[in-house]
């Protein structure tokens, strides 16, 4: 027996009958199609919890009212619902004598007060008829959205189940989606959750069941989910405090929190109440979360729970961070989400004195935002009330420093005391917090201990970042053997973290004297050497996304030394390409004064380099950047710095922010970081291995899969590829695709095998253990499935990740084919593939499996095009090709599949795309437009779907009105998400209809057929 989706499916409502959720089957249930309330239940949860207030069924009624008449687009419907879910709402009494209270939609504190049901297959009517997979209901309300998708199909996934939510559904039941808490998408082994509203990669997988049981992956992760995220009092807390949208924003943004968020948030809060003052210590607990892994919005998510708790009452939180663009981001997050919060007093702190003045004469509520320098030695305390909450961000830095450094010159002895001592002095009797991505010992002795952690390596397996590759170099660049021996020991001497006094002075002494060595002009002038050649390696290779590096330095004057190197080699990057990133001394030399600029031109950097497709390629920094400064496109970063312990996680953690193509970070070492990276990696990670991953693994996956493809490939001569002219260089590549295609199977193996070789490649393309001759086989393989990849996907991601000579010869193997048109146009068709010169090339290609996937390829484009003005049509197309293809497929798994039959398929393949230029042209001398007729084929269609004549110059007449009205309706930007504008075009096609006698047919169809029309000409209109 197969396990198909519908297996899966029943396995899964059998999972949440185990979690004592109530399964029925859609067809039972007793509703109208286009209702996706189970208004029943709601009218049931609604008499038994508010029987004491004497609701009545007209407010009953009232509430089901209130739900449905929100009105609005997709998210904003469901941003003001979800609102009324999850905060509540007052009811105004039908007796006005009565006096109004306070409805909950849900019972958040007793979970067994509401109804829970899983629904799977329940038909919902919308602009299309649709059929989720299942639907969590609480109360009625359609909380969760579910799909699933066979694992054992290859050709089908997630991604599928992820389009059909975020595309289909939301396009053609949106009401479904006005409740809706976040979508599940499943196959089984890969379980999925997320917004509605949110990008494919920042779904994620629930994979603890509680906070001390270990994550699980595959098939244990559903199970997982279910036991974890969907256990009764789990969900309500979710769906209470765990669904975040901004007060406004510029994008639809809705963020659903992932577990580790939910788990530390509530491990925090649980610990903030048992320390709070002044029963308890002050000391709310540090959570340790890896870089990159969302800090800021578990921050918002405790700051919530803090505030709404009525064990608290309303307390004032303040955050405090240590740099002014952490503190600016921070703001813009907290100001924009007072609703969230529930509470309007948040507000960015500019001064001491202004913190002073909102304290003042408050007892309560309040979400202020400041830096810690605002905190000086010259104020005095700002209030001593013991409801007052500090949650620190990057805590490690410089909130810790509660005890006095005593120094000496020539008036005496003096004790210095920092901005955390001063922060505590202003609020003695607050409760503090401490966030940080390294916790030190002097954070966990100031804040308490570690209550949650969140670690790299479990980011790395949560799919929240990348993880990293370490490339160590330092032995080729420091000419001097003693001198490489020098700068380990001072790594041995000054590993410590918190060292005293007599330490400090001592490393200092060895960082002025470090200097010395990594300076030498010799040495700077070896690294600019090997940077240049390693970076311009991996980017003509394509093994970098975009090209972003950056490079780290001991100190600015070392800096702007390899800058001048590095220019002085590579003149033709000084104008754009590189720049240094640091701020301006006034000791400078003027022409370093100059080059930095001011604190404005730093700004525009910032932006330039975190633009993907600007010039700006290479920052060079000292410190700058290191912390708190994301560009997820950045994947290789170059470190000639003595850096220890956090500051080391923190600087390496550049590289490790999750970005499209990107399979893993690199880290480039020229001065011998590596033992000092693995101590620093034991103590802030739960890394398990002995050493971080080195180059030299990708280097063996490389070797390992060319072999694994010369093995493939045995049978095939390449011998033309290395040695032939490039005529015989190109007929080479053409062979071997058409020899790779000889079988599905070797097809798909073949592909693999390439992608897991390009990969590895990307990380060690730059290494001199790859040799001249597996290059040349890297470069063959990688054409082989460009074309390949080219002839099935319309485009080749990969013809961007090769050297320029192999790139062109690419270029020059598609044209010989005589199809480069369509590689060089892509989607967007702009010749005439249609005329018989066109044709006769495609004819020409000698080789059947190519010309079959060429005419498919052509043939998905030029549907796709047509269907844009003529939607009916172009999905008529589609099945027949999609027809066509699954022939070609089934038949070509027979090992006796001999030419004639590949004939035969090119010739049903021609056939259809000489059918289609007919029909494009069709509507000429019919009287009517291109556009015209696509109406004219709905009406037509629907006419014989039912059966019954309609003359054919009254349906050209018809379809002449029908475009007239779409035209005026469709005028307005937003009209397709405007229930108001889609109503009055509804009542127009009805009127216009009866006017001309079409048949009484179901409208409803015709209305959906027109109205997806007409979203096609808006969509496609520029």
């Amino acid at each position: 027996m197969k396990f198909d989706e519908h297996a899966l499916e029943m396995s899964i409502m059998g999972m949440f009958e185990d979690e004592d959720y109530i399964h029925v089957q859609g067809n039972k249930i007793h509703r109208e199609k286009s209702d996706v309330l189970l208004a029943d239940d709601l009218r049931l949860y609604l008499s038994e919890r508010y029987a004491l207030e004497g609701i009545t069924r007209n407010e009953f009624e009232s509430v089901l009212l209130k739900l449905r008449a929100i009105s609005g687009t997709v998210y904003e419907v469901n941003k003001a619902a979800f609102r009324l879910i999850s905060d509540g709402f007052i009811l105004n009494r039908d007796d006005r004598t009565q006096k109004d209270f306070f409805i909950e939609l849900i019972d958040f504190s007793i979970p067994e007060n509401n109804i829970f049901k899983i629904v799977n297959q329940v038909e919902i009517s919308g602009y299309e008829r649709r059929i989720p997979d299942g639907i969590v209901y609480v109360n009625g309300l359609p909380i969760v959205v579910l799909e699933f998708k066979s694992a054992s199909k290859e050709n089908t996934t997630i991604l599928d189940a992820y389009e059909q939510l975020t595309i289909r559904y939301k396009r053609d039941i949106p009401e479904l989606f006005k409740y809706n808490a976040f979508v599940v998408i499943s196959d089984g082994v890969n379980n999925k959750y997320g917004s509605l509203f949110a990008p494919y990669d920042f779904f994620y997988a629930w994979r603890k069941t509680s906070d001390d049981t270990p994550e699980m992956d595959g098939i244990s992760s559903l199970f997982t989910m279910v036991k974890g995220l969907f256990r009764k009092d789990r969900l309500l807390s979710v769906v209470k405090n765990y669904v975040y949208f901004p007060d406004n924003a510029e994008h639809e943004l809705k963020v659903v929190c992932r577990y580790p968020q939910f788990f530390a948030a509530e491990k925090l809060f649980a610990n903030i109440k048992e320390h709070i003052r002044p029963n308890g210590d002050g000391k709310g607990g540090t959570y340790f979360g890896a870089t990159g892994c969302g800090k800021s919005f578990t921050m918002l998510f405790l700051t919530r729970l803090l505030m709404k708790s009525a064990y608290l009452k309303s307390p004032t939180i303040v955050i405090i961070t240590d740099r002014t663009d952490l503190d600016t981001q921070l703001s813009e997050q907290f100001v924009s989400s007072k609703n969230y919060i529930g509470d309007n007093a948040i507000i960015s702190i500019d001064s001491r004195e202004q913190l002073a003045s909102e304290l003042r004469g408050r007892t309560s509520g309040g979400v202020y935002l400041t830096t810690i320098q605002k905190f000086s030695e010259d104020i005095k305390q700002l209030t001593d009330r013991t409801n007052v909450i500090c949650i620190s961000d990057e805590a490690h830095r410089s909130q810790t420093n509660l005890a006095p450094k005593g120094t000496t010159d020539s008036e005496g002895y003096h004790k210095k005391y920092g901005f955390a001592k001063f922060l505590r002095d202003s609020l003695p009797n607050a409760t503090y917090v401490g966030f940080t991505g390294t916790p030190v010992d002097a954070t966990i002795e100031v804040f308490g201990a570690v209550v949650d952690s969140y670690t790299m390596t479990e980011s790395v397996k949560d799919g929240i970042t990348v993880n990293l590759v370490y490339d160590g170099r330092a032995a080729k660049v420091t000419l001097d053997s003693d001198k490489l021996l020098e700068i380990e020991n001072y790594y041995a001497k000054c590993e410590l973290e918190g060292a005293n006094e007599h330490q400090i002075e001592e490393s200092q002494k060895a960082v002025a004297k470090l200097d010395v060595i990594i300076g030498d002009p010799d040495r700077l002038r070896a690294v600019a050497a090997d940077f240049i050649e390693h970076y311009e390696t991996r980017v003509n290779e394509g093994s970098t996304v975009v090209g972003k590096a950056m490079f780290v330095c001991s100190n600015r004057y070392i800096a702007f030394e390899l800058y001048k190197f590095i220019i002085q080699m590579r003149p033709d990057w000084v104008s754009e390409k590189i720049k240094m990133v640091m701020t301006r001394n006034k000791d400078d030399k003027k022409d370093l004064y100059e080059l930095l600029g001011k604190k404005e031109y730093r700004k525009k950097l910032d932006k330039q380099f975190k633009e993907t497709d600007s010039n700006f390629k290479i920052a060079i920094v000292v410190d700058m950047w290191l912390t708190g400064f994301d560009v997820p496109c950045l994947d290789t970063i170059y470190i000639d710095k003595p850096i220890q312990q956090h500051a080391l996680i923190q600087t390496i953690s550049r590289v490790n922010r999750v970005y499209e193509g990107k399979e893993k970070g690199l880290i480039v070492d020229y001065i011998g970081i590596k033992n000092n990276m693995n101590k620093a990696l034991a103590k802030y990670t739960n890394f398990k291995s002995g050493e971080f991953e080195g180059v030299e693994q990708s280097i063996i996956i490389v070797k390992d899969q060319i072999d694994v493809l010369s093995q493939m490939l045995h049978g095939f001569d390449s011998t033309d590829f290395f040695n032939g002219s490039p005529k015989e260089q190109l007929n080479c590549l053409n062979r071997a695709v058409e020899y790779v295609q000889l079988s599905d199977d070797l097809e798909l193996r073949f592909m693999a095998a390439v992608k897991r070789m390009k990969k590895a490649f990307d990380l060690c393309a730059a290494s001199p253990e790859i040799s001249e001759d597996e290059r040349e086989h890297i470069h063959f393989y990688l054409a082989v499935r460009s074309i390949l990849f080219k002839l099935t996907k319309g485009n080749a991601p990969d013809i961007s990740q090769m050297n320029a000579r192999v790139r062109d010869m690419i270029a020059e193997a598609i044209q010989a084919d005589g199809v480069e048109e369509l590689f060089e146009t892509g989607k967007h068709i702009d010749i005439d593939i249609f005329s018989d010169e066109y044709m006769a090339k495609i004819a020409r290609i000698p080789l059947p499996n190519t010309k079959i996937k060429i005419l498919q390829q052509l043939l998905s484009q030029a549907i796709d095009e047509f269907r844009k003005v003529n939607k009916i049509k172009g999905v008529e197309f589609a099945e027949r090709l999609k027809k066509v293809v699954e022939d070609y497929n089934n038949r070509r798994k027979d090992e006796a599949y001999a030419n004639e039959v590949l004939d035969d398929v090119a010739d049903q393949l021609a056939k259809l795309l000489a059918e289609l230029k007919s029909e494009k042209s069709s509507f000429v001398g019919m009287g009517i437009d291109f556009e015209e007729k696509a109406f004219y084929d709905i009406l037509k269609a629907v006419a014989e779907k039912f059966d019954f004549k309609y003359p054919h110059d009254k349906l050209l007449i018809l379809s002449r009105e029908v475009k007239k009205i779409v035209d005026d309706k469709a005028q307005y930007t937003d009209w397709s998400q405007r229930e108001d504008v889609k109503a009055e075009l509804k009542v127009a096609l009805i009127l216009v209809l009866a006017q001309y006698g079409y048949p009484p047919v179901p409208k409803d169809e015709i209305f959906k057929e027109i109205f997806e029309q007409a979203e096609n000409f808006r969509k496609y209109a520029e």
